[in-house]
């Protein structure tokens, strides 16, 4: 993985909650309930995030929450959803290429071996994948891109 220290401004963002066990389940929370969501507001093609809320080695499946968040304007109205503001600050970014199953193995390397062996210490804010306008899931392969950005200090 390419792993890059960047600084992110702060962002506003409305965003909807899954509460259960990562892994494919995410994947059906994004295509049957937060893409339908964006598009009924004409917010597809904006940067969005994915937020993972709880450690799932800590916290038993059913509990764990993931934010699947939309880069807002200040004057969107949260219809159907929450807003917050996503901390600004210095990240760890790698570009992550591959299914919903491997990306919780790509969280566990940058987290365990990557962001440590570059001698970065962990931030308290949260970490994100980050999708760019552009990078949805190929329906055809299942494959999908973001970036996995670590808060670091």
């Amino acid at each position: 993985m390419n792993l890059r220290i960047i600084d992110l401004p702060p962002v506003k963002v409305a965003f909807l909650r899954y509460t259960g066990p990562y892994g494919p389940a995410l994947g059906d929370f994004w295509r049957d309930t937060f893409l339908p969501w964006l598009q009924t507001r004409q917010l597809d093609g904006l940067t969005c995030y994915g937020i993972g809320l709880d450690d799932p080695t800590a916290t038993p499946p059913e509990q764990c929450r993931y934010d699947a968040c939309v880069e807002v304007p200040d004057s969107f109205v949260a219809d159907g959803a929450a807003l917050t503001t996503l901390p600004g600050g210095r990240y760890a970014v790698a570009d992550f290429r591959g299914h919903t199953r491997d990306i919780g193995q790509a969280w566990m390397d940058m987290c365990r071996q990557w962001v440590p062996g570059q001698q970065l210490q962990f931030d308290a804010r949260p970490g994100f994948e980050r999708y760019l306008p552009g990078s949805r899931t190929d329906p055809e392969t299942g494959l999908f891109s973001c970036e996995l950005c670590v808060a670091v200090r």
